[in-house]
């Protein structure tokens, strides 16, 4: 018996020291870098998701075709999360253990607040570029979590301030009544604690109108929008709810010039159907889109006309097709600046890759080698500040494509940073985290 509990004991031993060690041993033993897709290819939200999930492939194709990251080549596997969340926790499951797996891009904010809690104990960073969880642009609580290029409180602060700008100041606002038209689910009440603290130092009137998901039904919505009269609508929408959005305004009689939206319902296939009606709506750009770029005309000679493409080619250069090229570049460079520390030529881990991200230093320059000149802000992330910029535009739609692009504006930091470290503070003592300290910024 004595000899069978201790084969029992020893047999237990190895097995839990297994599976300790399979996850750094199958990275040790990964030829190649592995990237994990979540896409939403079907459902309401496939025409928005589509093109975006096409710019990521064709960037990765793109880089692997000229050697990959400094001669790593580069694996992928697609996803399909429907936008749901349950879905969407059931692909970082089954991925997060694939060797040489990098970080997830979860491509929906329900996801990435399912996911928050999960990586710092899987160690796999989260990139979540222009969405996701304001608080975490505070690297200090969230070591995992980055919001680059921007939060839906750098949005919505950005919109309130050219708002403020075309009425001929901030002061003009006062008084005015402001209606969020909200996509009902985490992505669409993220603004709302920015705009009610913009209201009360601007003294504008915020109505809040939610829209039940996916949103092909907003009678209900825009019968409001009729009856309260606001002098401005924002657009906090995604997908199919975007066009109807659209169409409902047509239909109550809504000037499309009092509209502005997200810089999630600001292309093509927001207002493509709605056409000529649509114009004069404005949305927010966090890019531009276009073939001029170098990056595009790259991948339309090196993927595209070699037949290597993954969608229509037409699609190519499109406001979200570019935006998944940017996402792929961003996480690419976090793992080539990993390199830079870890060794060069080698597969990184997620621990080295949330180095990277964390250090990412993209001037103007480094943009324009990469072939991004014109086409985005140059990011530069660091232990206290995940985001790395918070800057957009605003374009509007002209009936037939997106242009009259507005001037770089950037979120108002001294609204953004208290309201940040606040909920950044808040988030810490319900999860009982402490903040990083100094040296934790160096590993």
């Amino acid at each position: 018996m004595k000899l069978k509990s201790l084969a029992l004991t020893a047999a237990l031993v190895a097995s839990t020291l297994g599976a300790m060690l399979a996850p750094s041993l199958a990275q040790a033993q990964a030829k190649e870098q592995f990237f994990p897709l979540l896409v939403y290819r079907t459902g309401p939200y496939a025409p928005n998701g589509t093109p975006w999930a096409n710019g990521k492939q064709d960037y990765i194709k793109l880089v692997n075709a000229n050697g990959g990251i400094n001669g790593v080549k580069i694996a992928y596997e697609e996803c399909e999360t429907g936008y749901a969340t349950d879905k969407g926790v059931e692909c970082y499951e089954r991925l997060k253990g694939r060797p040489g797996v990098a970080l997830f891009d979860p491509q929906a904010t329900g996801i990435t607040f399912a996911l928050t809690d999960k990586v710092p104990t899987d160690k796999i960073p989260l990139i979540t570029l222009g969405y996701g969880l304001a608080a975490s642009q505070d690297g200090g609580v969230f070591k995992w979590n980055f919001p680059l290029m921007g939060s839906y409180w750098t949005a919505a602060d950005i919109l309130i301030q050219h708002i403020g700008k075309k009425e001929g100041g901030m002061d003009k606002l006062k008084g005015k009544k402001i209606a969020l038209v909200y996509h009902d689910s985490p992505f669409g009440k993220e603004p709302i604690p920015l705009l009610q603290e913009r209201a009360k130092q601007n003294g504008f009137e915020l109505s809040l109108i939610p829209v039940t998901a996916p949103g092909v039904e907003q009678k209900s919505a825009w019968l409001q929008v009729r009856q309260q009269r606001p002098d401005f609508v924002l657009l906090w929408g995604w997908g199919v709810m975007n066009s109807t959005a659209l169409k409902e305004a047509v239909a109550t009689g809504y000037p499309r010039e009092k509209m502005y939206g997200v810089w999630w319902a600001g292309a093509e296939p927001d207002v493509k159907d709605v056409g000529a009606n649509a114009k004069g709506y404005h949305a927010l750009a966090l890019n531009t889109s276009g073939t001029e770029p170098k990056v595009i005309q790259d991948i339309l000679k090196q993927v595209h006309d070699k037949g290597q493409g993954t969608g229509p080619k037409d699609e190519v250069g499109s406001v979200l097709y570019t935006r998944g090229v940017i996402i792929q570049m961003l996480t690419i460079e976090a793992v080539k600046r990993a390199q830079e520390r870890f060794g060069k030529g080698k597969v990184m881990t997620g621990e080295q890759v949330r180095w990277g991200m964390e250090n990412l230093a993209l001037d103007q320059k480094k943009l324009d080698a990469l072939g991004f000149s014109g086409v985005m802000r140059p990011v530069s992330t660091s232990c206290q500040d995940h985001m790395g910029s918070t800057w957009a535009r605003v374009h509007t739609w002209d009936g037939a494509k997106w242009g009259d692009m507005s001037d770089w504006y950037q979120a108002d930091e001294q609204i953004i940073k208290p309201m940040v470290k606040t909920a950044a503070d808040k988030y810490a003592g319900e999860k009982k985290l402490t903040r990083r300290e100094a040296a934790d910024c160096q590993s």
